[in-house]
């Protein structure tokens, strides 16, 4: 069989409104893992519709070589269907019982086939996935959002694929569930194309293919190498700019001295001829020679300013824009030690086990909340903030602001505009200062006068930092529950070197560990089965 399991010749894309996404995209996927990255909104997700067929191209042709999986980011999975369903497997399963019951009709032979052993090989594929306490029969009601996306990926599994697309695939994974990924896809000989901005994930992948400006590069190695290139590409950028504005400040030093020398011998020349009492026919030729020489050199000067733009601008056209932000919050300092939020023995519902959780927030401490999906983890978060009160115990806030951010980023007044909802949550800055502000955060000129509810989700990410980190009072304590959360890398990084400029205590729920490692962690509290303890090993105390 062939290496080359995609290929796309010539594919054009547009939405329905005339936005093109993709003109005249040639590109192949071989065997092996590719990682496909970009921004928010450069096609990805678009680019593996097209070649699961969801999507049809306006021009050009797909091929793919054997059976295809595909898993969406967002699955179209309802709530009343059985596991059974989603993975293809009822029809036999109620056939198997039929016959085991003394059912002997043709027609339940003809709906296993060879399939006798579906229920052995579905129960494998979810052991595998760590979906081992999800019975066949369970309805995706009772599953939690980890939990559908493993189900996804096992039933595409199940389909023994040559080729197997998968769009963010750990998001709303735990930390068991994202290891179990990370060995299935260990061992994958097929042809993969993973979308995502997990980096351990992407860390794994053998080559990644970055999609810019509808077109995709292939970087052999993981991301870790691929970055490296990246920062190796923008360093020699760099120096070539600098070398390409040195070339043309030098062509342009040395046109006007070739224009100031012209001029002198122009004058000399005239000069000369008086002097010299010739006719002014001689005196009017003279000057005309010297002019035209002058006029020769300078064309020839200005050709070389104008070859030595063009560099300049080759130069700046292969350097990558830098979408870093930084900032300085010195206002968002907290004392060292400082109690900003104290509850004991907290019981909301059945969520928190015996006596309840106790935990203590001191500034300014950075920690990690993590756990299996529905343990708690955002309930803890709102019983911090405030907005929700504890069934039982007690607790104490800081005096201070505390801000939430929530995984719907729905701080923001979505009919307002970015400045807007900045003035309303700094009102004592002045209009310049927070333009400024906003420039800082990339929305400058015109972006900033952009509502919220026409924002990426990378920009309304960002927009809310900014709004959130400026407000007045300055937050001393700032929750985060699963802030990566479908942003692109570019995004997440952007969102790395605001938390790392902020100066206040945080508590981040995540279980992104790339992401962790960049905060430079103090803390770890692990929630699990009701109980909140320090994440330092299975025999760790709880927090008290």
């Amino acid at each position: 069989m062939s290496e080359i399991r995609v290929v796309l010749s010539g594919v054009s894309f547009s939405w329905a409104d005339g936005t093109p996404v993709f003109d005249r995209l040639s590109t192949t996927f071989p065997a092996g893992r590719t990682g496909l990255v970009a921004p928010n909104g450069a096609g990805k997700s678009t680019l593996l519709k097209l070649v699961a067929g969801e999507l049809a191209p306006a021009a050009g042709r797909v091929s793919v070589d054997g059976v295809l999986g595909y898993l969406p980011q967002d699955l179209p999975l309802t709530g009343d269907r059985t596991v059974a369903e989603v993975l293809g497997a009822d029809a036999i399963l109620r056939a198997i019982a039929a016959i085991e019951a003394g059912d002997a009709d043709e027609a339940h032979f003809t709906t296993i086939g060879t399939d006798w052993d579906v229920e052995d090989r579905t129960r494998a594929q979810l052991d595998r996935l760590g979906l081992d306490d999800v019975g066949l029969d369970r309805r995706l009601g009772t599953l939690s959002g980890g939990q559908i996306v493993s189900l996804g990926l096992a039933a595409q599994l199940l389909r023994e694929p040559d080729v197997l697309l998968l769009d963010e695939p750990t998001n709303n994974l735990d930390r068991h569930a994202r290891d179990q990924l990370h060995a299935v896809l260990e061992g994958w000989s097929g042809c993969l194309v993973v979308v995502s901005h997990d980096r351990e994930l992407l860390d794994r992948m053998d080559r990644i293919a970055e999609l810019e400006s509808g077109a995709i590069r292939f970087h052999g190695g993981n991301f870790t190498e691929y970055e490296a290139a990246v920062q190796a590409e923008r360093e020699v950028a760099e120096k070539n700019i600098r070398n390409a504005e040195q070339d043309v400040k030098r062509e342009k030093r040395e046109m006007q001295q070739a224009r100031e020398r012209a001029a002198r011998r122009a004058s000399n020349a005239t000069r000369t001829a008086s002097d010299a009492g010739l006719p002014k026919i001689f005196a009017g030729t003279m000057k005309r020679n010297a002019q035209e020489s002058a006029a020769k050199a300078d064309g020839t000067h200005a050709s070389r300013v104008g070859a030595a733009k063009a560099k300049l601008d080759q130069a700046e056209r292969a350097l990558r824009e830098d979408r870093k932000i930084s900032l300085d919050l010195p206002k968002t300092a907290v004392p060292t030690g400082r109690v900003l939020f104290l509850g004991k023995h907290l019981r909301v519902r059945d969520l928190f086990s015996g006596e309840g959780v106790d935990l203590a927030i001191r500034g300014p401490e950075r920690i990690a909340l993590t756990g299996p999906n529905g343990s708690g983890k955002s309930t803890l978060l709102r019983l911090v903030h405030g907005e929700l009160e504890p069934d039982s115990g007690a607790l104490r806030r800081v005096d201070g602001r505390i801000a939430y951010l929530s995984q719907r980023l729905d701080l923001l007044d979505p009919g307002r505009t970015v400045a807007e909802n900045l003035a309303g949550a700094a009102p004592e800055m002045p209009p310049a200062e927070r333009m400024n502000l906003l420039a800082r955060f990339l929305f400058r000129g015109d972006r900033a006068h952009l509502p919220v509810d026409v924002l990426s989700g990378g920009e309304r990410l960002r927009a809310t930092l900014a709004c959130v980190l400026f407000a007045e009072p300055a937050p001393q304590l700032l929750l985060l529950d699963e802030p990566t959360n479908n942003l692109d890398l570019v995004s997440t990084g952007q969102l790395e070197s605001a938390l790392n400029a902020y100066r206040g205590a945080f508590v981040v729920v995540s279980h992104d560990e790339r992401f962790l490692a960049e905060l430079g962690i103090d803390r770890r509290l692990r929630l699990d089965t009701g109980t909140l303890r320090e994440d330092s090993g299975a025999d760790a105390d709880p927090v008290g």
